[in-house]
């Protein structure tokens, strides 16, 4: 058997969430059409069948990061963080490009060029992954490939579109072709390392990113602060769970809150359908919006956020 750590690496937007759900064949991670929806490093596990004369069984376990980016607010750092600690601890780095998109790598200044400027550090095998082709002409798909293997030695050249699924048995083929020996990382039946929780509050905010616009999305948090599961003897279980949603300015909880409750309560109503499919029972839902100046320079409050920090917590305080 093989097994090992596979971290994507991007740009925002190229697609990373979309094709660690695709590849996976759950929702691990949130998408929406907005810049910098990955926050923190995602786990999504996949579990690969022998197949006999092609390739032996292998567990992959994909690490989506952050878009990679020049980092500006503690936020932004720390986002940057979590694509250094996932580049640590990789077998195979998979280098994404949206097919759709003019790349600047001639551009020594631009974040293309520092995305590449990381890629070309490690000593690993680097994968370069061309999505979205089935937005571009045919014609055009070739050039594009040769233009860009020009740029690194890289392992494979995988043109895929992770929204349609096409490429994606190839490159899964390729990578256990790559992956060392070993064993399983994770239960066979695990699809992800995140907590529930986080996941909660990733649907959540994903709902923000969706319903709000401008300032808004960026300056959103979401923490869980109770999640309680429903009890044996209950005739009707329900979970019912209470979450906070930081943002950095009155006015911002203004737009969250909306006139008469109404853009809460429909973040509110459209989260909870998606929460209670990921747990596949009742919730009750209750929100508020707590203000939180300047969150996003502070780093103690950045890190915070992170639900590994939380989960620490959570322990020290149940002791």
């Amino acid at each position: 058997m093989r097994s090992g750590f596979v971290s994507i690496l991007g740009r925002p937007n190229v697609g990373k969430s979309t094709l660690l759900n695709k590849l996976v064949g759950e929702k691990v991670a949130i998408v929406t059409s907005k810049p910098q929806t990955t926050r923190t490093r995602i786990h999504g596990i996949l579990e690969v069948a022998a197949k006999k004369g092609k390739h032996p069984a292998a567990q992959i376990v994909f690490v989506d990061t952050p878009g990679v980016h020049k980092p500006e607010s503690w936020l932004d750092k720390r986002m940057m963080q979590e694509v250094h600690d996932a580049l640590e601890s990789r077998d195979v780095v998979l280098f994404m490009v949206d097919a759709t998109r003019r790349l600047e790598f001639a551009d020594a200044k631009s974040e293309d060029a520092f995305a590449l400027g990381l890629i070309r550090k490690l000593d690993c095998p680097v994968f370069l992954v061309i999505n979205k082709i089935d937005l571009i002409a045919k014609d055009t798909l070739l050039p594009m490939i040769a233009e860009l293997s020009a740029l690194h030695s890289f392992a494979e050249v995988i043109p895929v579109s992770a929204r349609k699924g096409d490429g994606l048995d190839r490159l899964v083929a390729k990578l256990v072709e790559h992956l060392p020996e070993g064993e399983r990382y994770f239960p066979k039946d695990q699809f992800t390392d995140q907590p529930l929780r986080f996941m909660v509050a990733e649907l959540i905010r994903e709902r923000i990113l969706q319903e709000t616009g401008e300032e808004v999305p960026y300056a959103s948090a979401v923490v869980v602060e109770r999640f309680e599961e429903p009890q044996p003897e209950d005739k009707k279980p329900v979970t019912r769970i209470a979450a906070a949603i930081y943002c950095e300015r009155s006015g911002q909880k203004a737009i969250l809150i909306g006139k008469g409750g109404a853009k809460l309560k429909s973040i509110g109503t459209n989260a909870r359908k998606e929460i209670e499919s990921l747990l596949g029972k009742r919730v009750f839902l209750e929100l508020h919006v707590i203000v939180e100046e300047g969150w996003r320079e502070r780093r103690g409050f950045v890190e915070s956020l992170d639900w590994r920090r939380q989960i620490e917590e959570l322990g020290k305080w149940e002791e």
